[in-house]
């Protein structure tokens, strides 16, 4: 009878687990320090999400054991002995070769972007902290430290700042493309005290008014309008760019049935047929259905007849929908979900 259990158990289907789940049990097997020193070059998120997956995996059975051992292995096959410790060897090889100054400039070149040490550590300070740095520091310095934050942390950084000093980070946070040696150097300065060492980096590509959209897309509804009005007077172009950024095309799924209909009720038909043209065909039946039988069936009948459309004519009418959105939402007659107040 044992036996014809064990039998029944080995031929019953095995449930498998993630990789999360995997490298949670993996952590677990492992001494403490020598879990602690893989976690160590891991971001912040990524240690959030082994942590939860270490408690969710603390009664794993025999047989997940054995699939995230056995899955270790089998990534381990695949790894190349080559790849082990290339980083420090390859730019060994090259400053030897080379001399240090001309290595740091072959390498920003050809070597894989990695984020500053300095810029990966201030993910991990509280939001305090952040706060205090961005209301004390060159507005500069606070604007790359606002671009490389996550989103929603950045916004709540920024909401206990001055006006004045808000909207003068966004405006410099947005107009940022790529950030020179020296820029780094002088956050790691700020950030000495915490004994902070960076690695030189040529240019690291932060910011800019998509970042920032993201940003103000999760902070309270009035800090934001607040902050686009006071940025509109520094630079209504950009303002526009952000605001457009906030809301695209896509996140018209975000409404409900009745503020769509609403905007597409307000929208010229061919416009639309243009818009709907650069969609998914699960965009254009979620639109299509909220009009009338008929006018869905003109607007579809006026898609099948263009032909090849160019790409700017397309984004160019989606943008005129959205800016009826947005009328529409700053006249309360339709309400965009995000931010953080919308809902009681």
């Amino acid at each position: 009878m044992p036996d014809a259990l064990d039998s029944a158990l080995d031929a019953a289907p095995k449930t498998a687990i993630d990789g999360s789940a995997a490298a949670a049990i993996l952590l677990m097997l492992l001494d403490e320090s020598e879990a602690a020193t893989i976690l160590k070059h891991l971001d912040p998120d990524e240690v959030r999400s082994l942590a939860k997956a270490m408690f969710d995996t603390a009664n794993a059975s025999e047989g997940q054991i054995e699939q995230a051992l056995e899955r270790f292995v089998a990534r381990s096959r695949s790894v190349s002995a080559l790849a082990i410790g290339a980083d420090t060897r390859i730019r060994t090889v090259i400053n030897e070769a080379v001399g240090n100054v001309r290595a740091d400039n072959i390498l920003a070149q050809v070597a894989p972007r990695q984020s500053a040490a300095s810029l990966e550590m201030l993910r991990w300070m509280d939001i305090e902290a952040i706060s205090a740095l961005l209301a004390s520091e060159h507005p500069q310095v606070g604007a790359l430290i606002l671009s490389v934050l996550v989103p929603d942390v950045a916004a709540r950084a920024i909401e206990t700042l001055d006006e004045s000093l808000q909207a003068d980070l966004v405006l410099r946070a947005a107009m940022l493309t790529a950030v020179p040696t020296a820029a780094i150097e002088d956050l790691e300065a700020v950030l000495s005290a915490a004994n902070i060492g960076g690695q030189r980096v040529a240019r690291q590509p932060v910011g800019g008014p998509t970042d920032v959209a993201k940003i103000m897309k999760v902070m309270p509804r009035h800090l934001s309008e607040r902050t686009i009005r006071a940025l509109k007077k520094q630079d209504r172009q950009l303002a526009q760019t952000i605001e457009e950024e906030m809301f695209v095309f896509d996140n018209l799924r975000d409404l409900d049935q009745r503020s769509l209909g609403t905007v597409l009720r307000s929208v010229d038909a061919a416009q639309l047929a243009l818009a709907l043209k650069g969609a998914d065909e699960a965009m254009a039946d979620m639109c299509l259905a909220t009009m009338s039988q008929r006018a869905g069936e003109t607007i579809r009948d006026e898609m099948s007849e263009m032909t090849m459309v160019k790409r700017s004519d397309v984004e160019d009418a989606q943008k005129a929908i959205m800016q009826v959105v947005r009328q529409m939402a700053a006249a309360g007659e339709i309400v965009i979900a995000g931010g953080a107040d919308d809902y009681v």
